[in-house]
C-alpha cells in the first residue's frame, strides 16, 4: 500500500474518532482545518461551520468544488423520563432498528460527556414477553445511562437537558483483508480521500488546469449541506459521497460508483459522461448505477439556485446508514478517478 493510501487510512480512522453529529461539528472542523494547514494550505471555516479549501489552479469561470460532509448521523435528547433513562431524536436518518445495543455518549452543554447504550424498552429477554414483536422505533427504545440514576430529577443534576446531542460509537476496524468497518463511513471515508488527494498534490507540484476548490460540509445529513458557499466561477460541482451498494444495484465496495441519477433527479449528463471516459482510459474499476433513496450535497447546491453542472461519485459502501462497510479498493479507486477527472 502506498504513502497516500496509508494516509487516507489513517486520516479516515483520526476523523472517525472525533464525534459530529449533524449540528455538533465544530472538533471535527478544527481537526479538519489543522490538517490541511500541515498539508501546506490554507483553510477557511465557514460561517455554517464547513471548511473550505482552495487546491490552487487559475482564476476563470470554470472552477470546479469537490464536496464531501463531515456531519454524521446522530440523535438529540428529547424527553428525559421518569425512570432515569432518555428518550431521543434522531439527526438525520438515523434507524432504530440497525442501532439497537449500540454505544452512545451523552454530550451536554454545560456538563460534560456521559455514556450510555441505546436499548429496547425493558431489554431482558428474559423478562419482556414482547421482546420479539415489539416494533424498534423511537419511541420503544431508549438510552440507559451508565449512572446511578433511576429518577428524572437524578438525571437533570447531572446537567443532561432536552437538546443534548447523542453521538454513537463507530466502531472502526480495518481488516488483514482490506475491509474498512465502521459507522460514518458516510462520509468521513469520502474527507479522508480529499485530504489524500490534497497531499498528493502537493508532494508531486501539481499544476491544476482550473481552478479547484474543497468543501466539508456539515448539514449534508440533514439536506442544506452545500445550500451557501459556493465559490465565485464555479461552474461544476462534484460530490464525493459514500457510492451505493446493494441488490438490483452493479457496485461492489472493490469500485468507485458513479451515480446517473439518484431520488432527485439525473446528474448532468456531460458530467457522467465524462467521469465514464475518464474511468474507461485509466483503466479504473467503477460501477455506473442509479441510487433509489438519495441525495448529495450537489443536489442541494443546485436546489438552493446555483447555476451549475453537478455529479456524483465515491467509494462503494455496503449497509449505509447501518454498521457500514467499504474496502481499501474502491478508496483507491475513487482516488485515481479524482486523479483522472480533475488533472
Amino acid at each position: 500500500m502506498d504513502k497516500i493510501m496509508e494516509y487516507i487510512l489513517e486520516q479516515t480512522k483520526q476523523l472517525l474518532a472525533i464525534d459530529s453529529p449533524t449540528g455538533y461539528t465544530k472538533e471535527a472542523s478544527d481537526y479538519l482545518m489543522q490538517e490541511y494547514r500541515a498539508l501546506g494550505y490554507q483553510p477557511a471555516e465557514t460561517v455554517k461551520g464547513g471548511v473550505l479549501v482552495d487546491l490552487g489552479g487559475p482564476e476563470g469561470e470554470n472552477a470546479l468544488l469537490l464536496e464531501a460532509h463531515l456531519d454524521t448521523l446522530g440523535a438529540m435528547v428529547r424527553e428525559i423520563k421518569e425512570n432515569g433513562r432518555l428518550k431521543v431524536s434522531p439527526l438525520g436518518g438515523l434507524n432504530p432498528c440497525n442501532t439497537e445495543a449500540e454505544n452512545c455518549r451523552v454530550i451536554t452543554r454545560l456538563n460534560g460527556i456521559y455514556e450510555g447504550t441505546f436499548q429496547l424498552e425493558n431489554a431482558s429477554i428474559h423478562v419482556n414477553d414482547h421482546y420479539d414483536e415489539t416494533k424498534r422505533s423511537f419511541d420503544t427504545m431508549e438510552v440507559v445511562l451508565d449512572e446511578k440514576v433511576n429518577s428524572k430529577d437524578e438525571v437533570k443534576k447531572l446537567g443532561i437537558m432536552v437538546g443534548d446531542i447523542v453521538a454513537f460509537e463507530p466502531r472502526t476496524v480495518i481488516t488483514k483483508q482490506g475491509y474498512i468497518k465502521s459507522r460514518f463511513l458516510d462520509d468521513k471515508l469520502s474527507v479522508g480521500i480529499f485530504l489524500g488527494f490534497a497531499k498528493y498534490l502537493k508532494e508531486e507540484n501539481i499544476g491544476l488546469k482550473r481552478k479547484v476548490y474543497q468543501h466539508a460540509t456539515v448539514f449534508e445529513e440533514v439536506g442544506h449541506g452545500a445550500c451557501g458557499t459556493v465559490p465565485k466561477g464555479v461552474s461544476e460541482i462534484l460530490s464525493v459521497d459514500m457510492g451505493c451498494v446493494g441488490q438490483g444495484l452493479d457496485c461492489t465496495e472493490h469500485q468507485v460508483s458513479i451515480c446517473a441519477k439518484d431520488s432527485v433527479g439525473p446528474y448532468h449528463y456531460q458530467v457522467v459522461t465524462d467521469l465514464v471516459k475518464a474511468a474507461k482510459e485509466h483503466d479504473i474499476d467503477f460501477a455506473l448505477d442509479i441510487y433509489p433513496h438519495y441525495g448529495s450535497d450537489a443536489d442541494a447546491a443546485l436546489e438552493a439556485g446555483y447555476d451549475c453542472r453537478h455529479g456524483l461519485i465515491g467509494p462503494g459502501v455496503y449497509a449505509s446508514h447501518g454498521y457500514e462497510r467499504a474496502h481499501v479498493d474502491g478508496v483507491k479507486a475513487a482516488l485515481e478517478l479524482l486523479k483522472a477527472y480533475v488533472l
